[in-house]
């Protein structure tokens, strides 16, 4: 529910009520995942004020940290949803992610979360998570390089103190007590936005020459004042807007001093062993270069002033949204208090009914007066809510959390509950998330771990980056416009436009609305069941990788096929055991015996792959062909065989159990029969409990004694290959398998002159699974 709420189409746009469209689509999720058989025992809403109360809350920790603040900044305007966007909202192209507007720049007085205060320990904790494959070098790139800090400032104008505040980066804050001027772009906010010194900065702006101001800033760390300069010189890396000058660590820095006749102190010397020391720096002078920047920035911290490590091209998140559809803000601006945070207690601040949608840039908010006016809760008198509300990626950033402990009307969540489930296992996401969602969802469970809220800081364990499920698409090569099947003309060899005859571009893209290429799953339900659809999407391809939809090819065939043949095994088992005669194993004779010996090893065997592949490598196309290779041996076994040999019986049973998880609904009547069956050789099996309840097979002892060599599954990025005879005392040793398959045939085939990124070893299911470069 909460991706429902996260994707409702533009409200604005349509002039529709939130809590209606948000009703229908949660009811719609609800019925349609009870007709696919999928559990929402753990159900969250995100629009609805039990969650977002909570979202509140975090809200107003963030604020009592420091760490959520508001600011005039040049923003991301989207025209057709007439709201803000974050720089990740932003594609490649200029364009919004949500509307593909072209994107406008406009100064907004806007909300901002403070991630760059975790920047460094995000960039770190990275190394933490190994099993982030591809993520995690795109995390450490968003994030950046965190070798300096922002520190602020206090802005003057012929030595009047002012209301502005400005923040400005530096690489080097160890020599903080040598900066000489801060350097803004010609482009900067105080000139074009709404700042009481734009006319100030414009006046004595001079284009394309550095311009020495007569506004200064006091360093409220130093709390030495220092000019600015308007420069058209400096070299502003990624998004940087404002630097602070130290010309002690730049040479560019110094040159702009000297030729406006700025005067600076030397605050580095270098001793003649090479060491670097910081001097002129008060009580911090004499110390490394490294000291004096874990102390200079820690004091900073302390003072609420910056010296949070980060890098030049992280910003902060912007939150801040001219939308109905989001969480208030709980905040009231008073004229007598300024920005005053809503009492806990009075949470949640619910959305109020808005009939009214100008689609003119404000929010809609503004045009419910009872709602808008208040009262101050710190000294009673006339007060504005906040209008704006968040950006919902803040709602979920945190869901995993509430998952929890979806019910609890006291807290976001019981400590003791979310310690015990969290960190998640398996987080299965598109990279689309890589730098927006897993970011901030990152960055929200280390501070609810900062406030002693839970006792991990990460919030996901593994992930899974699953691929897509593609369809054909069909467009008009003269215009490229889209089209719908109904108006196509499939009799010829190629599809054609129905009015024009005019040929078609036929690609494979990503299911949309706006391309005409989506399925209904209700259809393909009706048509082939639900088991049937559920085991073709996961035997299709790996989870990684795309599926190009085609649900008349064999592999749909194949499996309707593979369930009618367990089925009839299951069928013919109970046959047997009803035919009048008594099963007893004695009865088989020395081949047939040799026969059910093999069923039991393969039974083995494809638990021990099966078992692999659902909770590792998570390959449930390999697990599902594993399954049906083990049914094809049962489907081999001669009558004597189903009659008497438990062997059969117990593999039979661990074949259905194996199957529930992705088939439950066939997989419990095939139980169902196998339980009501007379005669049964098997005792371990709770028969008198449902599949589902059944526990998961395990490898017998027996089967896991030493042999003279091991049959080892070779796996390259994922994907089965092949299998390589290893010598038993070998198969536990990394470094010797990795060896032995690489001089092996299939090592020469499929490695030989490829790059291996890594390889993993689990000896206990003999599997080699080699990570190469595509």
């Amino acid at each position: 529910s909460e991706s429902v709420c996260r994707n409702i189409s533009s409200l604005n746009k349509y002039k529709l009520k939130r809590k209606a469209v948000d009703r229908e689509n949660v009811i719609c999720l609800f019925s349609e995942s009870d007709f696919y058989f999928i559990s929402f025992l753990q159900e969250i809403t995100t629009c609805l004020p039990e969650y977002y109360k909570w979202t509140q809350y975090l809200f107003l920790k963030l604020f009592e940290a420091g760490i959520v603040y508001q600011k005039e900044a040049l923003v991301n305007w989207d025209p057709v949803d007439q709201t803000v966007l974050a720089n990740e909202q932003v594609d490649d192209n200029g364009c919004s992610w949500r509307s593909g507007a072209k994107v406008e720049q406009k100064y907004l007085k806007q909300w901002f979360i403070k991630t760059t205060a975790y920047a460094k320990a995000m960039f770190d904790a990275l190394s933490d998570l190994p099993e982030w494959y591809g993520i995690k070098e795109m995390q450490a790139n968003w994030i950046g390089d965190c070798v300096g800090c922002s520190l602020d400032f206090l802005l003057k104008v012929n030595g009047e103190v002012t209301e502005e505040k400005l923040a400005a980066y530096t690489y080097t804050p160890e020599a903080i007590y040598g900066a000489s001027h801060l350097c803004i772009l010609p482009t900067h906010r105080l000139l074009h936005g709404n700042s009481s010194l734009k006319e100030v900065f414009q006046r004595e702006s001079i284009p394309g020459k550095d311009s020495l101001t007569s506004v200064t800033a006091v360093n409220l760390l130093t709390n030495q004042e220092i000019p600015i300069v308007i420069s058209a010189t400096t070299s502003f890396e990624n998004f940087l807007d404002t630097k602070i000058g130290i010309p002690s660590t730049s040479a560019e820095d110094a040159a702009i001093a000297k030729n406006l006749g700025i005067s600076f102190t030397e605050v580095i010397e270098t001793l003649p062993n090479g060491l670097e020391k910081v001097i002129n720096s008060g009580e911090f002078t004499g110390m490394t270069r490294q000291e004096a920047l874990k102390a200079l920035t820690q004091q900073a911290k302390n003072k609420g002033i910056g010296g949070d490590l980060t890098s030049d091209k992280l910003r902060d998140w912007l939150i801040s949204r001219q939308r109905y559809w989001g969480t208030p803000i709980p905040v009231i601006h008073c004229q007598t208090c300024g920005t005053v945070p809503v009492p806990f207690e009075d949470l949640p601040v619910v959305l109020p009914s808005v009939t009214t949608f100008t689609g003119k840039g404000a929010s809609p908010l503004e045009t419910v007066p009872e709602w808008v006016n208040c009262a101050c809760p710190r000294c009673k008198s006339a007060a504005r809510r906040e209008i704006d509300t968040m950006d919902t990626f803040v709602d979920s950033a945190w869901y995993y959390l509430r998952y929890t402990d979806p019910h609890n009307t006291d807290r976001p969540f019981n400590s003791d509950l979310a310690n015990y489930w969290m960190p998640v296992d398996l987080y299965i996401g598109g990279k689309e998330h890589a730098v927006m969602h897993l970011f901030y969802a990152r960055f929200f469970s280390h501070f609810c771990y900062d406030l002693k809220m839970t006792k991990h800081k990460e919030p996901f364990h593994k992930l899974l980056v699953q691929g897509l499920i593609k369809n054909q698409t069909f467009r008009l090569t003269s215009t490229g416009q889209y089209l719908k099947r109904e108006e196509i003309d499939f009799t010829g060899t190629e599809p054609v436009h129905l009015k024009s005859g005019e040929k078609l571009q036929v690609t494979w893209e990503k299911m949309s609305k706006s391309k005409h290429n989506g399925i209904d799953p209700e259809e393909l339900v009706k048509e082939y069941g639900i088991d049937t659809v559920r085991l073709y999407i996961l035997f299709a391809a790996p989870p990684d990788q795309d599926i190009l939809w085609d649900a008349k090819n064999d592999a749909v065939l194949g499996v309707q096929r593979w369930q009618t043949r367990v089925w009839t095994l299951v069928t013919k088992l109970i046959e047997a055991r009803t035919s009048g005669t008594m099963p007893n194993p004695e009865l088989l004779n020395k081949k047939e015996k040799a026969e059910a010996r093999k069923i039991w090893e393969q039974k083995n065997l494809v638990i021990s792959e099966v078992t692999e592949y659902f909770i590792k490598d998570h390959l449930f196309n390999a697990a599902i062909s594993r399954l049906m290779s083990l049914s094809n041996i049962l489907h081999q076994a001669p009558r004597p065989l189903i009659l008497h040999s438990a062997e059969y019986e117990d593999a039979l049973a661990t074949l259905c159990i194996m199957i529930a998880p992705m088939a439950p609904h066939i997989a419990s009547e095939m139980w169902k029969g196998l339980a009501h069956m007379h005669n049964k050789l098997c005792t371990h099996h709770n028969w008198g409990t449902d599949v589902l309840h059944q526990s998961w097979p395990k490898v017998d002892p027996e089967y896991l004694q030493a042999a003279d060599v091991v049959e080892m599954s070779v796996l390259i990025n994922n994907k089965a290959c092949g299998k390589v005879f290893v010598p038993h005392q070998a198969a536990r040793n990394f470094e010797e398998v990795h060896e032995l398959v690489l001089q092996s045939e299939l090592g020469i085939k499929h490695l030989q002159g490829r790059t291996i990124k890594k390889a993993f070893l689990s000896p206990r299911t003999a599997l080699i699974n080699f990570l190469v470069q595509e």
